[in-house]
This record gives structure tokens, C-alpha cells and sequence, in this order.
């Protein structure tokens, strides 16, 4: 890596990865894991955002150590250059394949779902999802051509405000049901090691199906381990590695640890997991308890449809870097791609989406695969860095104390 060399700011290269990791699973990804697990599978989201934390880190100071710019163009980094670079030319094969992986599931998981979420959401407002998909195609389409630059101007405005909308009608739910706030802690600690007993509209949960829905919703949600998040981060400008995989870590705990629970705690403090409801329509639930159902259902698919809007782009920057690896670092292999990524925000938006769901979560176990062996066969390059990190900044503050006086 070089030192201070990049794009973006590292503010602005945390928002784009946030962009691409808060988005549905915050929302429909939290309901949806409570429905199933109960309210004990909130423990085990927020063990497996801690331990997405360190996983964060590894593949955020990897990508930023082993990154290096296009001829002509801007830096590149993430699971391709860490693997075919620090693993070494006999596993460029493995990095073609996280490449290919990456290339295709961007259209799935990162557009197409994404824009049928925008749709979904809009249609509380009787928007036609054409509509939807047409306006979509038109504003991704402004975004994206302008690559990682534009992209990330538009989400250093866009992520905070939707951060900022849903948690203050969060943690205005969560005031006014202050007093239950004790015994909802102690439910989910409880439930967490015990099968959570039928209830209301709740048909109850084993403790494997609890810790099995924790678990996925978080790594759903904060994308940790799957590799993508490392690729906007290499554009970050920034002196060392590990500086920028503690802004890693930070996305990890907005993402799980802040925004995951706030959406746990507005469903069980206002009883609506007890209604039988999952997915959105549970988080629409609970936000109607104190804003009535039309001010919820407006919040809810407000911030829906923006943060899926924020990942469509950012998986765009993600796909066409992995398609950039493959076919190779130029201005037609990227643009190409973005013209292709255009139509299939329109079909994401109109047509029914059951079995492109089974297809993304399949491809996305397959693109970890990779980059998580990775992350162990270079563990040790991680912990040099830090050691490096540790004296570089040990030594500055030491020269820093030369220059003081005898009395200070």
C-alpha cells in the first residue's frame, strides 16, 4: 500500500460500505429472525456482530495493505487482490473465482432485490412498481456512471439522513415504552439459552431454530465475512492499513450493534412480535404502535426504499470491480457493466422475486467461501500490521514528547 494514496475520504468510504450493508436486513432481516427465533435471537445477532467486528477488520486492513490503482484509472482492492497477491500466483485461480462469484451476485443481491424492495416499500403509497422501477433505472443510472466518486458523494448524504430518520422514530418508540426497557433486556438474554414458549400470534421457537435465525440475520445484515465491503474500502485515503479497518469495525457496530437492535426493540417493547406478522410488515407493526399505521408504514417504507436504493449503487461500484478483475482494469469493461446493470433495476422492481431470494443466499454463501479462508491463511499479515500500526504511533507520540518542556 501507499501511504495517503486514494479516492475517497475514509468517512466517505465507510458510508458507501454502509451504503451496500444497512439496507432491508435492518428492517425486514431483524422482523423476520425474531418471527422465527423469537426474541432470544437478538443475543446471538449481536454475538454475531461482535465477532463480525473482527472479521471486518481482517478484510478491511488486507484490502487496504494489498490494494494498488488501475493504470489510468482508481485503487482496487478487496478479496481478489489479497488473495492472488498475499496467498500467491498459485491462488489467482481462487481470486477469479470470488471475482466471478462477486461479478454475478451484484445483480442478484445487489440490484435486483434491492430495487424489488424500493418497489415494495413505495407500494404502501400506491406507487406502480413501472413507476418505481422506471425512476429507479434513471437515478441509479446518474450515480453510477459517474463511479466510485459520485457514488460516494451520494452516500455520504443519503446513508446518514436514513441512519438518522429511522433512529429518531426508533428511539422515540423505545422512550415511550421506557419503563417495559428492563424486562425486554431480560427476555432476550432468557430466550437466548431456553425454546421461547408460544405467545399470541407467536407459534414459538426452538433454541437451535433461536440461535440459527440470530445468527444469519446478522451476517445477512452486516455482510461480514463476505468480502464486499473491503472493496470500497480500498479507496480510501488513508496512511495505514489499520487505521481504516477501525473504520471497518465502526460499520460492523452501526449496522448490527445500533441499527439491527433499535428495529429488535420497537418490535418487542411494543408486543407486535406476538402478532404473527414477519418481515417488513412486523417492523410496520411495531412502528404503528405510537405513530399509527399510516405514519408507520410511511417511516418504514421511507427508509426501506432508501436504504436499498444506497446498496443498489454501492453493489454496483462492488460488482463492476470484480467484472474489472476478471476481463481487465478498463474504462469499457466498467462502463459496459453499468449499462447492464440498468435493465435489471427495472425487472427487480416488476417482477416476483421467491426464487431469485433462494439463488442470492446461495450465491452469497459461495462468495464467503473464499474470502474466509483467506482471512485465515493471512491472519499473521493482519497481526504484523497491527504490531507495525502499534510502534508507528508508540514512536510518533515519543518524538511528540521531545519537544516539550522540562516543566510540562
Amino acid at each position: 500500500y501507499q501511504l495517503g494514496e486514494g479516492d475517497i475520504s475514509p468517512f466517505q468510504a465507510v458510508n458507501v460500505a454502509l451504503g451496500g450493508t444497512v439496507g432491508v436486513g435492518n428492517i425486514a432481516g431483524v422482523a423476520t429472525a425474531i418471527a422465527a427465533g423469537g426474541p432470544g435471537a437478538i443475543f446471538w445477532m449481536w454475538v454475531s456482530g461482535v465477532l463480525g467486528m473482527g472479521t471486518k477488520f481482517f478484510e478491511v486492513a488486507l484490502g487496504i495493505h494489498y490494494r494498488r490503482r488501475e493504470p489510468g484509472g482508481s485503487m482496487v482492492g478487496g478479496p481478489m487482490t489479497y488473495i492472488s497477491c498475499g496467498m500467491g500466483p498459485a491462488w489467482r485461480w481462487f481470486a477469479l473465482v470470488f471475482a466471478l462469484l462477486g461479478a454475478l451476485t451484484a445483480f442478484v443481491i445487489g440490484n435486483m432485490v434491492q430495487s424489488n424492495s424500493v418497489a415494495e416499500g413505495l407500494s404502501y403509497f400506491h406507487i406502480p412498481t413501472w413507476m418505481t422501477g422506471t425512476g429507479l433505472l434513471v437515478f441509479v443510472g446518474l450515480v453510477t456512471i459517474g463511479g466510485i466518486q459520485r457514488i460516494a458523494h451520494v452516500a455520504i448524504v443519503c446513508v446518514p439522513f436514513m441512519c438518522i430518520v429511522y433512529m429518531l422514530g426508533a428511539l422515540a418508540i423505545i422512550l415511550s415504552n421506557i419503563a417495559s426497557m428492563p424486562s425486554a433486556l431480560m427476555m432476550i438474554v432468557q430466550d437466548a439459552f431456553r425454546p421461547t414458549t408460544a405467545i399470541g400470534g407467536f407459534a414459538g421457537a426452538a433454541l437451535m431454530q433461536t440461535i440459527r435465525y440470530g445468527i444469519a440475520g446478522g451476517v445477512f445484515s452486516n455482510e461480514a465475512g463476505l468480502g464486499s465491503a473491503p472493496i470500497a474500502h480500498a479507496t480510501a485515503r488513508t496512511d495505514y492499513p489499520v487505521r481504516q479497518a477501525f473504520w471497518g469495525m465502526m460499520e460492523v457496530f452501526v449496522d448490527t450493534i445500533i441499527m439491527c437492535t433499535a428495529t429488535a426493540l420497537v418490535i418487542i417493547l411494543s408486543d407486535a412480535w406476538k402478532s404473527g406478522e414477519t418481515g417488513a410488515s412486523l417492523t410496520i407493526h411495531g412502528f404503528s404502535s405510537l405513530f399509527g399505521i399510516e405514519a408507520g408504514s410511511a417511516i418504514v417504507a421511507f427508509c426501506m426504499a432508501l436504504t436499498a436504493y444506497d446498496t443498489n449503487i454501492a453493489w454496483c461500484f462492488y460488482g463492476e470491480t470484480c467484472a474489472a478483475y476478471l476481463l481487465g482494469h478498463g474504462h469499457i469493461v466498467r462502463y459496459t457493466y453499468r449499462f447492464l446493470w440498468l435493465p435489471l433495476v427495472l425487472a427487480g422492481a416488476v417482477v416476483k422475486l421467491d426464487m431469485v431470494w433462494s439463488i442470492a443466499d446461495t450465491m452469497n454463501g459461495l462468495m464467503a467461501i473464499p474470502n474466509l479462508i483467506a482471512l485465515v491463511v493471512l491472519a499473521p499479515v493482519v497481526v504484523r500490521l497491527i504490531r507495525d500500526f502499534e510502534g508507528t504511533f508508540s514512536r510518533s507520540h515519543g518524538v511528540a514528547g521531545l519537544h516539550k518542556t522540562p516543566h510540562s
